[in-house]
């Protein structure tokens, strides 16, 4: 874990939105919370929709000077004037994503639960590994990437780990130990006030 007194927080958009009224309730969260990044994670794969929404959330972002990412779309990082991208495929395009989007670009690694995935991923240049679900989840097979796996990377590496996926108010009180990032998503979105159900899950990391 990083040396702050508590994990930094990493909000993810939810797979669909309105673009006429979430870059208000982003605004509204970023401005009540210290916000590390923000990643674009949009279901879609209509390249309009995406650069509309990327345009909407940069201005967002950047004028609280706060990096955006985009989940996958890695040509779309440069053309659309992002910070980054999240790469979802463990390890194995980190290197080649490297040396096409240069040294200045923030790339970060879901790798699920692998420690092995994770190992590659950081060796390869990524700027974070992410792990996943943290909580309990009846999506995929049901793994989870468990506290020891969190507290062995904060042990033993150095690049940056984030947890994501499921998290409860239990699952971040016994991760905030051992992760640098919190991702949040639909944790917060599916709520009515998300700025209210985020101040729960920090409330969980103190």
């Amino acid at each position: 874990m990083a040396d702050a007194e508590r994990p930094q927080l990493y909000l993810v958009t939810p797979p669909e939105f309105e673009l006429s009224t979430f870059p208000d309730r982003l605004a509204s969260v970023m401005d009540s919370w210290e916000i590390a990044c923000v990643r674009l994670a949009m279901a879609t794969q209509d390249e309009d929709r995406l650069s509309r929404a990327a345009d909407a959330l940069r201005e967002v972002s950047h004028a609280r000077d706060v990096a955006l990412v985009i989940d996958t779309h890695i040509a779309m990082a440069g053309k659309l004037g992002l910070d980054g991208v999240h790469l979802t495929d463990g390890a194995r395009s980190v290197r080649n994503v490297r040396k096409a989007l240069g040294v200045d670009t923030i790339i970060g690694s879901f790798c699920g639960i692998s420690k092995h995935e994770g190992m590659n991923a950081a060796e390869s240049g990524a700027d974070y590994v992410a792990f996943g679900p943290s909580g309990g989840t009846s999506l995929g097979d049901g793994s989870q990437a468990e506290p020891s796996l969190f507290k062995w990377w904060s042990e033993m590496i150095e690049v940056p780990v984030a947890a994501e996926g499921a998290l409860s108010v239990d699952v971040v009180r016994d991760l905030a130990s051992f992760t640098d990032f919190f991702a949040v998503g639909e944790e917060i979105w599916r709520s009515d006030d998300a700025v209210a159900a985020l101040a729960e899950l920090v409330a969980a990391m103190s």
